[in-house]
């Protein structure tokens, strides 16, 4: 699922690759003046899954160098052309060996990954951003993350050169090994829906496009007074038990 929104053009990216044997998932929100966002998340978008479709990054320092080096090439984009030079891009990618059912993901920015088995949350990633480390600290509940006027205050994106970069990458392999609900989503859609809900829709979806088609319906319904709200979109994965 990938909407514009209330905005006049979608600047979020998501696609997937796979062989016999590994699944990669990867989201994208960018940002940036003269048409920038959209080009650095679709950038972000294709030169990871190029990058694991030639060496499938299903290991800690491979992930983490995969996102690094997506991160060079957006920096390289920039430079080679003066209107995208404030161009960055969150990412978040997710990686599955499917012969040895476990799970790596990494990502850079507030586009989250959200794992879910037998319909409760056991894994989510935290958003490299001003609100977040308020949370960290206890000066902050997720409710007043949501109306924190500066919720959209990142710490790190692609498009970042240096010591400033933040990247996160789970360290060790998360087993699939119940009946696994995944999802790669952007801010436009946790903005919007708290956790909660994201579970509550779970709950009552037959397959992983109605959930999607849940979670759109609670951002519009939530937005409705918002008619400038962001995009948002999602890539959801479900796998059995058996």
């Amino acid at each position: 699922m990938s909407e514009r929104g209330g905005r006049d053009y979608n600047e979020d990216a998501c696609g997937h690759w796979h062989s016999e044997r590994y699944l990669c998932c990867v989201l994208a929100d960018g940002a940036g003046g003269h048409g920038g966002g959209d080009v650095a998340s679709k950038l972000a978008v294709s030169h990871v899954l190029q990058g694991y479709a030639a060496r499938p990054a299903h290991h800690p320092q491979l992930l983490e160098a995969l996102l690094l080096d997506t991160n060079r090439e957006l920096l390289a984009q920039r430079a080679a052309n003066p209107q995208l030079r404030n161009m960055h891009s969150t990412v978040v990618v997710l990686s599955i060996d499917l012969q040895e059912r476990h799970a790596l993901w990494g990502h850079c920015g507030d586009s989250r990954f959200y794992a879910f088995r037998d319909g409760k949350m056991q894994q989510r990633t935290r958003d490299h951003s001003l609100v977040q480390s308020l949370m960290d600290a206890g000066l902050l509940d997720e409710a007043g993350a949501r109306n924190h006027p500066k919720r959209s205050e990142l710490y790190s994106a692609l498009g970042t050169q240096g010591s400033d970069l933040q990247i996160s990458v789970s360290q060790t392999p998360w087993p699939l090994a119940g009946r696994e609900a995944l999802m790669l989503c952007t801010d436009g859609l946790w903005e919007w829906v708290p956790d909660g809900e994201i579970a509550t829709a779970l709950a009552t979806a037959p397959d992983p496009q109605a959930w999607l088609n849940d979670l759109g319906e609670r951002v519009r319904l939530a937005a409705v007074d918002a008619p400038r709200h962001d995009n948002y979109t999602a890539l959801a994965l479900w796998l059995g038990a058996d």
